[in-house]
């Protein structure tokens, strides 16, 4: 997503409101605009623009996936696995019906996404892992590549019927293009520097203002850290790298027999993803992450990391060992310890939602949708429910450490050869 052209003003002096919503991705703009169809005062604040971090610089698959590998969620969550699966299928649908509403034009292809299989030994443990899937309630089904239209790369895998992919900048500029002409009060460039309590008031104040309000909801995800009263070590930021090639020969690409144009992710321990574009590209992402440290500010995509993304492009599309990236990007992304989102209360009269693990384009709008009408007096809704921390204490999530991060990346490597 390319900066706006203009942006809101920075808050500036004392404003007063009913909740200020501090964050500006898909989280925050759609609570923003439901506690104001709520009839709210609402004050956003966004340290940039609205749409800047990860809501617009993920690879763009809308799916229901949740809590990472389905074997964990059909396993470690197996008491709450249906609970979670309506949860993501029910964030899809929202996201879809968001698009509609507004009439949001991003590309959006209802193809469903491909948990792809690259050996014979990820092939079998998909069926059997779809049959678990379909027991609790998920609508999937085990799908062979020539059948359903995968490229030749690819064995199969587990289908998510419900979902596709989109531009993800179209989308967030679409939202944002909505929130502006809402009765949202937005302030852009405004980074929070301190949140303080005094009765039943709350004061967030910005370098140049402000904002005096009665509850506050913090949408800040992967760049929660820092921002006082976050729940210490709810998530863990981590910096993805995406790539998209140059224009592809529609008949090259056809010959690759990927007919269906679903997404596809590998079920690697850090997959990699791949999809069509209108633009007649190809967008891959991650198989490397880097953990992030101090200040969420831009990185630059390392050479290295694209070198090795874009070596196992070729090695997934050999016919395609000559075409070349024309542009790479990234962006900060929060996981959790537990792999779900989290949500609850910070401390009186400030809550949060965060954490979507890479899977914020279906959930985030939802549940910043869901905490939006518990804001505004509703019981929670039970999707929310199934997320709710009572206490706001998180354990490590050493899954996430630099030493752990670099250890998968060669455990999949090593899968790969002997896959090969």
């Amino acid at each position: 997503m390319d900066p706006p052209n203009e942006q809101s003003p920075a808050l500036n002096g004392i404003v007063r409101a009913d909740v200020a919503v501090i964050g500006g991705g898909l989280t925050g703009m759609a609570a923003a605009l439901r506690l104001a169809d709520r009839g709210a005062d609402v004050a956003l604040i966004e340290a940039d623009f609205c749409g800047r971090g990860a809501s617009s610089r993920n690879a763009g698959h809308l799916t229901p996936t949740i809590a990472g590998d389905p074997l964990l969620l059909s396993t470690l969550y197996r008491r709450r696995a249906r609970d979670l699966i309506r949860l993501a299928e029910n964030g899809v649908r929202f996201t879809e019906e968001l698009i509609a509403r507004f009439g949001i034009e991003c590309e959006y292809q209802q193809t469903g996404n491909v948990s792809a299989a690259l050996t014979a030994g990820q092939l079998r443990r998909s069926e059997r892992i779809a049959r678990l899937l379909q027991k609790a309630g998920a609508d999937v089904d085990f799908v062979e590549a020539p059948a359903w239209g995968l490229p030749s790369g690819f064995l199969g895998g587990i289908l998510e019927r419900t979902g596709g992919h989109l531009h993800p900048g179209k989308l967030v500029a679409g939202l944002r293009t909505v929130l502006e002409r809402s009765d949202v009060a937005v302030f852009e460039g405004s980074p929070v520097s301190d949140m303080r309590q005094r009765g039943g008031r709350l004061t967030v104040r910005t370098p140049q203002g402000e904002v005096h309000v009665q509850q506050v909801l913090l949408a800040t995800n992967a760049y929660t850290q820092g921002v006082s009263p976050a729940p210490h070590r709810a998530v863990v930021p981590v910096w993805v790298t995406l790539a998209e090639t140059e224009p592809i020969d529609p008949e090259r690409l056809a010959a690759t027999g990927w007919t269906s144009r679903s997404g596809i992710y590998t079920q690697h321990l850090i997959l990699e993803d791949y999809r069509p574009t209108a633009s007649g590209t190809v967008l891959m992402g991650t198989r490397q992450v880097q953990r992030g440290r101090g200040s969420m500010s831009d990185c630059t995509p390392t050479p290295s990391v694209v070198s090795d993304l874009l070596r196992g492009f070729r090695e997934r599309f050999p016919s395609f060992r000559d075409v070349a990236l024309r542009k790479t990007w990234g962006g900060w992304i929060a996981m959790t310890a537990s792999w779900l989102p989290v949500a609850g209360d910070a401390s009186p009269n400030i809550r949060y939602v965060l954490g979507y693990n890479g899977h914020g384009l279906a959930q985030a709008p939802y549940l910043g949708t869901l905490m939006a009408d518990h804001m505004a007096g509703d019981s929670p809704h039970e999707n929310l429910q199934t997320l709710w921390r009572r206490h706001p204490r998180f354990m490590p999530a050493l899954q996430f450490s630099a030493p752990a991060l670099r250890l998968g990346w060669a455990v999949d490597r090593v899968a790969d050869r002997f896959g090969r």
